[in-house]
Protein backbone atom coordinates (compact mmCIF):
# COMPACT_ATOMS: atom_id res chain seq x y z
CA UNK A 1 0.00 0.00 0.00
CA UNK A 2 1.43 3.54 -0.68
CA UNK A 3 1.19 6.44 1.43
CA UNK A 4 0.87 9.46 0.85
CA UNK A 5 3.19 12.05 1.82
CA UNK A 6 1.45 13.48 5.25
CA UNK A 7 0.93 9.64 6.58
CA UNK A 8 4.62 8.89 5.89
CA UNK A 9 6.16 12.52 7.55
CA UNK A 10 3.49 12.13 10.68
CA UNK A 11 3.91 8.67 11.21
CA UNK A 12 8.01 9.40 11.43
CA UNK A 13 7.13 12.41 13.80
CA UNK A 14 5.26 9.57 16.29
CA UNK A 15 8.46 6.84 16.11
CA UNK A 16 10.40 10.09 17.67
CA UNK A 17 7.60 10.65 20.15
CA UNK A 18 7.06 7.52 21.46
CA UNK A 19 10.57 6.06 21.44
CA UNK A 20 10.86 3.11 18.68
CA UNK A 21 13.71 1.11 19.94
CA UNK A 22 14.48 3.14 22.93
CA UNK A 23 17.43 1.47 25.34
CA UNK A 24 18.27 1.92 29.13
CA UNK A 25 20.51 4.73 29.27
CA UNK A 26 23.45 2.27 30.19
CA UNK A 27 23.09 0.05 27.23
CA UNK A 28 22.91 3.53 25.04
CA UNK A 29 25.60 5.18 26.17
CA UNK A 30 27.33 2.18 25.00
CA UNK A 31 26.44 2.66 21.25
CA UNK A 32 28.90 5.82 21.09
CA UNK A 33 32.49 6.91 21.41
CA UNK A 34 33.48 10.23 21.87
CA UNK A 35 32.68 13.02 19.90
CA UNK A 36 33.43 14.79 16.49
CA UNK A 37 32.60 18.18 14.78
CA UNK A 38 31.29 18.76 11.98
CA UNK A 39 30.58 21.77 10.60
CA UNK A 40 31.07 23.63 13.78
CA UNK A 41 28.50 21.26 15.43
CA UNK A 42 29.79 18.59 17.81
CA UNK A 43 28.14 15.06 17.98
CA UNK A 44 28.38 12.05 19.45
CA UNK A 45 30.37 9.08 17.08
CA UNK A 46 28.97 6.21 16.63
CA UNK A 47 30.94 3.03 18.38
CA UNK A 48 31.22 0.51 15.85
CA UNK A 49 33.47 -1.79 17.70
CA UNK A 50 29.11 -1.85 19.28
CA UNK A 51 28.00 -2.97 15.52
CA UNK A 52 27.92 -6.05 13.93
CA UNK A 53 30.36 -5.20 10.77
CA UNK A 54 27.32 -6.68 8.42
CA UNK A 55 25.84 -2.95 9.02
CA UNK A 56 30.15 -0.93 8.52
CA UNK A 57 29.88 0.79 5.28
CA UNK A 58 32.02 -1.31 2.74
CA UNK A 59 32.49 -2.05 -0.59
CA UNK A 60 31.00 -4.92 -2.26
CA UNK A 61 30.08 -6.50 -5.04
CA UNK A 62 26.51 -5.97 -6.87
CA UNK A 63 24.64 -7.15 -9.70
CA UNK A 64 22.72 -4.22 -10.94
CA UNK A 65 21.01 -2.73 -14.21
CA UNK A 66 21.13 0.79 -12.83
CA UNK A 67 23.88 3.00 -13.82
CA UNK A 68 26.67 3.96 -11.08
CA UNK A 69 25.50 6.88 -8.86
CA UNK A 70 22.34 5.29 -8.19
CA UNK A 71 20.94 4.78 -4.92
CA UNK A 72 19.27 1.59 -4.45
CA UNK A 73 17.58 0.97 -1.02
CA UNK A 74 17.20 -2.64 -0.17
CA UNK A 75 14.60 -3.08 2.54
CA UNK A 76 14.32 -6.61 3.35
CA UNK A 77 17.70 -7.00 4.23
CA UNK A 78 18.40 -3.29 5.56
CA UNK A 79 20.79 -2.41 3.40
CA UNK A 80 21.38 0.66 1.16
CA UNK A 81 23.39 0.84 -1.96
CA UNK A 82 25.08 3.52 -3.91
CA UNK A 83 26.15 1.60 -7.26
CA UNK A 84 29.32 2.55 -8.19
CA UNK A 85 31.27 0.60 -11.39
CA UNK A 86 32.16 -2.72 -12.54
CA UNK A 87 29.03 -4.45 -10.75
CA UNK A 88 30.24 -3.30 -7.18
CA UNK A 89 28.68 -0.94 -4.53
CA UNK A 90 29.08 1.39 -1.24
CA UNK A 91 27.02 -0.46 1.25
CA UNK A 92 25.32 1.23 4.12
CA UNK A 93 23.04 -0.51 7.02
CA UNK A 94 20.37 1.02 7.33
CA UNK A 95 16.82 1.12 9.16
CA UNK A 96 14.13 1.05 7.66
CA UNK A 97 10.04 1.36 7.99
CA UNK A 98 8.00 -0.74 10.14
CA UNK A 99 4.81 -2.28 8.22
CA UNK A 100 2.41 0.50 7.21
CA UNK A 101 4.76 3.14 7.24
CA UNK A 102 6.85 2.35 4.01
CA UNK A 103 6.91 4.16 1.04
CA UNK A 104 8.70 2.10 -2.18
CA UNK A 105 8.91 3.25 -6.16
CA UNK A 106 11.85 5.46 -7.73
CA UNK A 107 12.40 9.61 -6.83
CA UNK A 108 15.53 11.56 -6.86
CA UNK A 109 17.37 13.34 -4.45
CA UNK A 110 15.76 16.97 -5.50
CA UNK A 111 17.16 18.56 -1.84
CA UNK A 112 19.90 17.79 0.49
CA UNK A 113 19.98 19.55 4.11
CA UNK A 114 23.19 20.24 6.35
CA UNK A 115 22.12 19.17 10.04
CA UNK A 116 18.29 20.03 8.83
CA UNK A 117 16.01 21.52 11.02
CA UNK A 118 13.38 19.79 12.13
CA UNK A 119 9.49 21.19 12.64
CA UNK A 120 6.76 18.78 13.84
CA UNK A 121 3.11 19.75 12.01
CA UNK A 122 0.55 21.22 14.35
CA UNK A 123 -1.15 17.33 13.69
CA UNK A 124 1.47 16.16 15.44
CA UNK A 125 1.89 18.83 18.71
CA UNK A 126 -1.85 18.03 19.06
CA UNK A 127 -1.45 14.44 19.61
CA UNK A 128 1.62 14.92 21.09
CA UNK A 129 1.93 18.05 23.34
CA UNK A 130 5.43 16.96 24.74
CA UNK A 131 7.22 17.31 21.75
CA UNK A 132 8.49 21.04 20.95
CA UNK A 133 7.53 23.32 18.21
CA UNK A 134 10.37 23.60 16.39
CA UNK A 135 14.11 21.80 16.84
CA UNK A 136 16.93 23.38 15.78
CA UNK A 137 19.38 21.90 13.11
CA UNK A 138 22.74 20.54 15.53
CA UNK A 139 20.71 20.09 18.34
CA UNK A 140 21.32 16.58 20.08
CA UNK A 141 17.38 16.35 20.07
CA UNK A 142 16.74 16.70 16.50
CA UNK A 143 16.08 13.19 15.08
CA UNK A 144 17.35 13.50 11.81
CA UNK A 145 21.29 13.90 12.74
CA UNK A 146 23.78 15.61 10.54
CA UNK A 147 22.07 15.00 7.49
CA UNK A 148 19.01 14.75 5.20
CA UNK A 149 18.33 13.84 1.45
CA UNK A 150 14.63 14.37 0.58
CA UNK A 151 13.05 12.09 -1.84
CA UNK A 152 10.80 13.83 -4.95
CA UNK A 153 8.73 11.85 -7.87
CA UNK A 154 8.12 14.35 -10.83
CA UNK A 155 8.57 17.03 -8.74
CA UNK A 156 6.21 16.26 -5.50
CA UNK A 157 7.82 15.72 -2.19
CA UNK A 158 7.36 12.02 -1.48
CA UNK A 159 7.86 12.69 2.58
CA UNK A 160 10.44 10.34 2.13
CA UNK A 161 13.78 10.90 3.17
CA UNK A 162 17.21 9.45 4.05
CA UNK A 163 18.74 10.69 7.26
CA UNK A 164 20.72 9.91 10.55
CA UNK A 165 19.56 8.98 13.68
CA UNK A 166 19.43 9.05 17.46
CA UNK A 167 19.35 5.57 17.75
CA UNK A 168 22.02 3.50 16.16
CA UNK A 169 20.85 0.45 17.31
CA UNK A 170 18.12 0.42 15.27
CA UNK A 171 20.27 0.23 12.09
CA UNK A 172 19.22 -3.25 10.99
CA UNK A 173 15.79 -3.26 11.90
CA UNK A 174 12.38 -2.34 10.51
CA UNK A 175 12.22 0.86 13.12
CA UNK A 176 11.57 3.87 12.01
CA UNK A 177 7.93 5.05 10.53
CA UNK A 178 7.99 5.98 6.87
CA UNK A 179 12.01 7.01 6.55
CA UNK A 180 15.56 5.58 6.03
CA UNK A 181 17.43 6.01 8.81
CA UNK A 182 21.73 5.76 8.44
CA UNK A 183 24.65 5.87 11.25
CA UNK A 184 25.40 9.68 11.11
CA UNK A 185 28.73 9.13 9.62
CA UNK A 186 27.40 6.99 7.00
CA UNK A 187 24.55 9.79 6.10
CA UNK A 188 27.78 12.49 6.12
CA UNK A 189 29.35 9.97 3.63
CA UNK A 190 26.40 9.83 1.44
CA UNK A 191 25.43 13.16 1.11
CA UNK A 192 28.97 13.73 -0.16
CA UNK A 193 29.22 11.36 -2.94
CA UNK A 194 25.16 12.35 -4.11
CA UNK A 195 24.55 15.39 -5.79
CA UNK A 196 20.72 16.52 -6.56
CA UNK A 197 19.47 15.14 -8.66
CA UNK A 198 20.55 11.77 -7.52
CA UNK A 199 18.05 8.77 -8.73
CA UNK A 200 16.96 6.78 -5.85
CA UNK A 201 15.21 3.44 -6.21
CA UNK A 202 13.44 1.99 -2.57
CA UNK A 203 12.66 -1.45 -3.16
CA UNK A 204 9.75 -3.34 -1.70
CA UNK A 205 9.34 -6.14 0.61
CA UNK A 206 8.89 -9.39 -0.86
CA UNK A 207 5.06 -9.91 0.35
CA UNK A 208 4.62 -6.52 -1.65
CA UNK A 209 5.93 -8.23 -5.11
CA UNK A 210 3.09 -11.05 -4.54
CA UNK A 211 0.82 -11.28 -7.99
CA UNK A 212 -2.30 -9.23 -6.88
CA UNK A 213 -5.35 -11.30 -7.85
Amino acid sequence: MELNRREIVLGGLAAVATGVGGLPAEAATSYFAGTAVDNGVTYKKTNFAKIDKQWHKQIVKYKSSEPAGTIVVDTIHHFLYLVIENQTAIRYGVGVGREGFQWFGRANVDRKALWPKWTPPPEMIERHPELPAFVEGGSPRNPLGPRALYLFRDGVDTGYRLHGTLEPWSIGTDASSGCIRMFNESVIDLYQRCPVGTAAQVLPHIADQAPKG
